[in-house]
């Protein structure tokens, strides 16, 4: 089977290459991809190459495929995994299979495997996958639905992995305060949406209160249009929107509207060490501080106020990643309509864009840039279908589906645009 794919080579080095994918063997299946999100984790392997902890010091002499929120169609499948697994089925991938002998556990798709990874035509996956659980049946509707549950279960495994306690109780009480308040920091980008639709959509534990800030209003803005005030009191959560950049005294601010306790659940969703101190400054009694965002400097330090952590008892977890049952989760929620992260998406390509987009990034605005692995289309705004639309039928129509659905991506528009984008 030939496949089409991005590969890795060294630092800064990513090739669009055509190469024979070997025959699946009996404990391997062979998959289609058909969509890909783009994470600021592939940009960081990109920079880093061989010095990434995910990726393999050899690639110079064996690339490896990037993208790892992917989501496609098993084509073949080995005697082994025929009990499980049938041509036709959908499939999600948590990535970080934790497989000892690939990097000592730190092994991934998208980062470790020549043969398995988003940015591809066609994959090969591996036994390791399976037997680990990290192979995974998806039922929904769209495609992309299923490349964003990787981004989501990252955002469900944060949820999870707070923690609080009881004066002189040696318990850990994991997760979240429900009926408790919570704030996102820098949470108006895409990461940030989709935890606001699980904090108010998830049905285990939701917060009362829910604050909300970020330093651009346009993004503000947009996420107040999606996940309305409105729609989180059905749910019993109380919504602000605070752009930080704009009022005194922020922390004042954003305490005030706790009635000065602070919050039991802050999260931090840049790298930014000013907006840690921010987080920690806004914490209540027994206050967990999430540091969710991905550094790229290993110096990257915050100063932490210790006698509040001694005397309020004040905690901080750091996560990175989901595993399965979060994907699992994730895959679920999605399927039966109860969360929706099409938000996060803001543009649209194919796997022609896939290099040009990695290597800038950072320096592309919006959220999530959404790939159609056997497709070639130029990497383009959502906000832009309808001017590029003027000289392209193709954008014309879908900008007429992306406003009946509230300037969203939808199954509706991957549909209409599977059937008609050009091949890659």
């Amino acid at each position: 089977m030939r496949t089409k794919a991005v590969r890795l080579h060294g630092q800064n080095d990513l090739r669009l290459e055509e190469f024979e994918l070997p025959k699946p063997g009996n404990e391997e299946i062979l998959a289609r991809v058909v969509s890909d999100s783009i994470c600021m984790s592939t940009y960081k392997a990109t920079t880093q190459g061989g010095q990434h902890k995910r990726v393999p010091e050899t690639i110079a002499e064996k690339p490896v495929i990037i993208g790892h929120e992917f989501c496609g169609e098993i084509l073949e499948v080995g005697d082994r995994w025929r009990h499980k697994f049938g041509p036709g089925q959908r499939f999600s991938i948590q990535p970080a299979v934790n497989y000892k002998p690939m990097l000592d556990g730190m092994g991934a798709a998208g980062y470790s495997y020549q043969h398995l990874g988003g940015n591809a035509t066609h994959v090969l996956i591996p036994s390791e996958f399976i037997e680990l659980g990290c192979l995974l049946v998806y039922e929904g509707e769209a495609f992309y639905l299923g490349s964003l549950a990787e981004p989501m279960s990252c955002i469900v495994g944060t949820f999870h992995a707070h923690y609080h306690t009881e004066k002189y109780k040696y318990e850990h009480h994991m997760g979240i305060v429900n009926g408790g308040k919570m704030a996102i920091l820098a949470g108006a980008g895409p990461m940030g949406l989709g935890a606001i639709d699980y904090a108010l959509h998830n049905e285990h534990k939701r917060p009362s209160l829910l604050t909300v800030t970020d330093i651009d209003e346009a993004r503000l803005e947009r996420a107040a249009s999606i996940l309305t005030k409105e729609e989180a009191k059905r749910h019993g959560v109380e919504l602000h929107y605070v752009n930080t950049a704009e009022v005194a005294g922020p922390v004042e601010q954003l305490r005030a509207l706790t009635g000065g306790d602070g919050y039991d659940d802050v999260l931090v969703f840049a790298p930014v060490p000013a907006l840690f101190e921010q987080g920690d400054r806004i914490l209540g009694f027994d206050g967990c501080l999430n540091f969710f965002a991905g550094p790229t400097d290993p110096k990257l330090t915050a100063k932490i106020n210790l006698y509040e952590m001694h005397y309020s008892q004040h905690h901080v977890v750091g996560t990175s990643g989901g595993n399965s049952d979060d994907m699992v989760e994730s895959l679920e929620l999605m399927s039966t309509g109860k969360i929706n992260p099409s938000a996060m998406i803001t543009h649209v390509g194919g796997l022609n864009a896939v290099i040009d987009t990695t290597m800038t990034l950072p320096r592309i605005p919006g959220g999530k840039k959404l790939i159609y692995t056997n497709t070639a289309l130029e990497l383009t705004a959502i906000d832009d279908f309808k001017e590029r639309g003027k000289f392209d039928p193709l954008f014309a129509a879908l900008a007429e589906i992306v406003e009946r659905h509230n300037g969203l991506w939808s199954p509706e528009a991957e549909r209409y645009l599977l059937d008609r984008a050009p091949p890659v």
